[in-house]
């Protein structure tokens, strides 16, 4: 007879077992704190900071030059704070898809260090003096990818401890390796 769980109510700890580690949690809270406050800044900024952050981001990505500089400004805002948010928030968005978030929006910061001129010194990836500011989101860049590999690790050792459960239960042995003697 198969036995039925309770059902969870949502925010318990059982419930979002699945969903984050508490041993991200530091590397969360420090990303999403930063990321929020640049956001959040980014929101009031001023027309001279928000002609600059354009400039800059549209000499890399030339799509955004269509886009009012005040526009691509809140809308970069706008995004840093949801990220930001959802990162200090690992009971609502799980360790894999915060991270994917993460990783994706440092990757276009780090396309900016790649490709704008004098961020880097010549014929290497270290960056110039002007370069150091944006060469240190690499670090954002970690954190989402080890946010996601920690989620599809943990996913993995869960479904392993289903399986050796089921088949506790079934009565047979615990899954051996391949070879002679396993089922």
């Amino acid at each position: 007879m198969r036995r039925v769980s309770p059902v969870r109510p949502v925010g318990s700890v059982e419930s979002v077992k699945h969903r984050s580690r508490l041993a991200n949690l530091p590397v969360r809270v420090a990303a999403g704190a930063f990321i929020l406050n640049s956001g959040l800044n980014k929101l009031k900024a001023e027309k001279e900071t928000a002609q600059h952050l354009h400039g800059f981001a549209s000499g890399v990505y030339p799509f955004l030059e269509n886009l009012p500089p005040e526009q691509f400004t809140k809308l970069l805002g706008a995004t840093e704070v949801g990220l930001g948010g959802a990162l200090l928030m690992p009971l609502v968005v799980g360790d894999g898809l915060a991270g994917l978030g993460l990783t994706a929006f440092s990757g276009g910061l780090l396309g900016l260090y790649a490709k704008t001129p004098g961020l880097r010194q010549e014929g290497s990836v270290r960056p110039t003096q002007e370069g150091t500011a944006i060469a240190k989101d690499s670090w954002l860049a970690g954190i989402g990818l080890a946010l996601m590999a920690n989620s599809l690790t943990s996913r993995r050792r869960r479904k392993l401890e289903r399986k050796v459960k089921e088949r506790a239960a079934k009565g047979k042995s615990a899954p051996k390796g391949k070879g002679a003697g396993s089922d």
